[in-house]
């Protein structure tokens, strides 16, 4: 291969993957993988009935908080 080829390429790739980088960091800064409640919830509900639960449960406090701010 030719050295200009090479170098074209190489020059492609580092522009490529300095983009890559800086979208990383911005996504990191905005806080996109910032998702504690998921690690933990991991840890509590490990089985799929313990999920099924969980939603359940939050479905229940979702329909409690309409409820409670609906005027009547």
């Amino acid at each position: 291969m030719d050295s200009y080829i090479i170098a074209m390429m190489l020059g492609a790739s580092l522009f490529l993957g300095g983009i890559a980088l800086i979208a990383f960091l911005w996504a990191i800064k905005d806080g996109q993988f910032d998702d504690e409640e998921k690690f933990l919830n991991q840890a509590l509900f490990d089985g799929e009935d313990e999920l099924n639960e969980a939603v359940d449960m939050e479905k229940r406090k979702e329909a409690l908080k309409k409820k409670k701010y609906m005027p009547e």
